[in-house]
């Protein structure tokens, strides 16, 4: 409208001569004056305190999508455009991911297993298929870097591991806190990549005591363990991919996957639901099995052990000691 442009100027120009400039009259301008904000502005003004209420909880971490989504589960609906049109207003914009990165690499002559999973990334039942992987961080005291393990079915990290160096013991301490955390029975399908890590000869015993289902993803391809790589983007977009310190490193990855990720960040492959909301919503069961459990038996690759591939029923391996950082909040 001419109104408020008018009142916008008043301070620089006389508002007379405004008026004849934007044609309109000065007695309805200011009648407009004494009437004050519209109801739908008074609307508009009220609904930007909760939406910068809403962005600031999600720690700058939530676009208009997921901010009207969190509006409509507090009473409070509107259109999405609209949360949009006032985000942009204010400044608010989330961060965007950025694309995969390899983050390990393989080394000749180490026993590799045939992709089981096969992107099958839709699984209907808890601790059925687990997805492992490894980032780095960086800050002003070195590198530090990160192991974790997802719940494919409900997008849950059930185990994670810092340390200063890209060892094996960093992907055994988080194996071991998800095995401790979650307790799963040999029906487990596990999937990584084929990093050094997760190929190495205490990594893969520890898995065929347990009787797990062992596959890699295939050389350089990302996309076949695409929703780990999307959690690794998601953390560094939303939290920083460096740091101060080492300490301040692990308090802010703690508080992320702890108390954000796990229990209050919104996903869309689960009916925006968390993935603690998601899992107390769920009945599971001993019985169930995964899509890619109902499959043919699957052939593995001559290089690698026959037993590895298999599900014997041995007791479970006792847990080793280890230097490396881990947290445990479940």
């Amino acid at each position: 409208m001419r109104y408020p442009i008018i009142k916008q100027l008043a301070g620089q120009y006389p508002v007379r001569r405004l008026c004849k400039v934007l044609e309109v009259s000065h007695g309805g301008y200011y009648e407009w004056l004494s009437r004050g904000p519209s109801p739908r502005a008074r609307e508009d003004r009220r609904l930007r305190v909760q939406i910068g209420e809403a962005f600031q909880k999600s720690r700058g971490r939530y676009g208009s999508p997921r901010i009207h989504k969190q509006l409509r589960r507090q009473g409070i609906h509107c259109a999405r455009k609209r949360v949009a049109r006032l985000m942009r207003l204010d400044g608010l914009r989330a961060r965007q991911p950025r694309r995969f990165r390899v983050t390990t690499k393989s080394k000749p002559g180490r026993p590799v297993a045939p992709n089981v999973l096969n992107r099958c990334f839709t699984v209907d039942a808890i601790d059925t298929v687990w997805l492992g992987d490894l980032t780095y961080l960086w800050t002003e005291e070195g590198w530090l870097y990160l192991a974790v393990l997802m719940d494919l079915c409900s997008r849950r990290i059930v185990g994670w591991a810092l340390c200063e160096t890209m060892e094996d013991d960093l992907t055994l301490a988080a194996l071991d806190q998800a095995l401790q955390q979650r307790r799963p029975g040999s029906r487990l399908l596990h999937h990584a990549d084929r990093g050094s890590q997760y190929t190495s000869d205490d990594y893969l015993e520890r898995l065929r005591e347990r009787g797990f289902t062992i596959s890699m993803s295939r050389k350089g391809d990302c996309w076949d363990n695409a929703p780990m790589e999307s959690f690794f983007s998601s953390l560094k977009f939303e939290i920083g991919d460096s740091f101060s310190s080492r300490a301040a490193a692990r308090a802010e990855v703690f508080e992320y996957i702890e108390v954000f990720y796990n229990r209050h960040r919104m996903h869309t492959s689960i009916g925006d639901q968390s993935p603690a909301q998601f899992e107390a919503s769920q009945r599971p069961s001993r019985d169930s099995r995964s899509a890619v459990e109902a499959a043919a038996p699957v052939e593995i690759d001559s290089r690698f052990p026959p037993s590895l591939g298999q599900r014997p029923a041995l007791p479970t391996a006792p847990t080793t000691a280890t230097t490396t950082t881990t947290m445990d909040l479940n």
